[in-house]
């Protein structure tokens, strides 16, 4: 009888394989179907519905000058309209906090960046997450308290500058172990010229685990975001609780001085 059974088995195998493959590919199908049904496009491609402007030296919801603008596809950080940038650091953020999430996005610089704006701002950007309100924000409050992934492009010739760093305005993070100190964490990625598309995605988990991606690679990891550090400035102190884990928060798009293209913005909520 064992004999049998085993020659049966033995016959079977093949078949139990079969269904075996058609079952994974089944599932995988499932949840690639399941995946792309899960992507939220945050922005409609046509205009800034459902985007909050906070611009430093002026109060939650109002677009100084035009400074954010969308059209056919493109969301653009536009200075046409400034005399001078006077220190109006800005961001727009989307209405609604996100915990864990996938947030993926394209972008480049363009050629407008304005002169009285810091040195370094120049191929600078960066979208904020885990942010507090735009309504929170006090009107002088220059950076909101945040994570910060940030966009760069080549400056010099021949001298690297990676996209795709961390950096912390009046939070830190665990980096390699322990928390680090620096305001800004370089990653591993090529650098890019100005006037490339690149791919930005952003993998949060809640106050765990937090992966940079650039064209798909991941090219810096860290933990455990948290309230603490310096940089930001004039912001509430009853807001600013040093050591308080950042669970979740607002995704904001940066205005720094220097013109920049965003397009294909969307999130997946990985909170399930």
């Amino acid at each position: 009888m064992e004999k049998l059974n085993y020659l049966i088995f033995i016959a079977l195998a093949p078949v139990l394989v079969l269904f075996a493959f058609i079952a994974k590919k089944s599932e995988k199908i499932s949840i690639e179907n399941q995946e792309k049904s899960e992507w939220q496009l945050l922005f409609n491609g046509e205009d800034l519905s459902g985007w909050i402007p906070k611009i430093h030296h002026h109060p939650s919801g109002e677009n100084y000058a035009n400074t954010f603008r969308a059209s056919a596809g493109i969301l653009e950080v536009n200075y046409s309209d400034y005399e001078t940038f006077d220190n109006r650091y800005g961001h727009l953020f989307y209405e609604k906090p996100f915990s864990s999430f996938h947030l993926t996005w394209e972008y480049r610089f363009t050629e407008e960046w304005l002169a009285d704006a810091a040195t370094y701002t120049y191929r600078n950007s960066g979208v904020m997450f885990h942010s507090q309100s735009p309504e929170s924000i006090l009107l002088e409050q220059d950076w909101p308290i945040s994570v910060e992934y940030q966009m760069l492009a080549q400056e010099k010739e021949g001298v690297a500058r990676p996209t795709g760093n961390m950096c912390s305005p009046g939070t830190d993070v665990v980096f390699e172990g322990k928390i680090d100190p620096r305001h800004c964490i370089e990653s591993s990625s090529p650098t890019f010229k100005w006037d490339e598309w690149v791919r930005a995605d952003l993998i949060v988990f809640g106050d765990s685990i937090v992966h940079h991606l650039v064209n798909g690679d991941t090219v810096l990891t860290y933990a455990l975001p948290q309230i603490g550090g310096g940089v930001a400035n004039r912001f509430d102190p009853d807001f600013k609780v040093d050591g308080k884990p950042l669970t979740s928060g607002y995704i904001g798009l940066q205005s720094e001085g220097q013109g920049v293209l965003f397009k294909e913005i969307k999130i997946r909520d990985l909170s399930k």
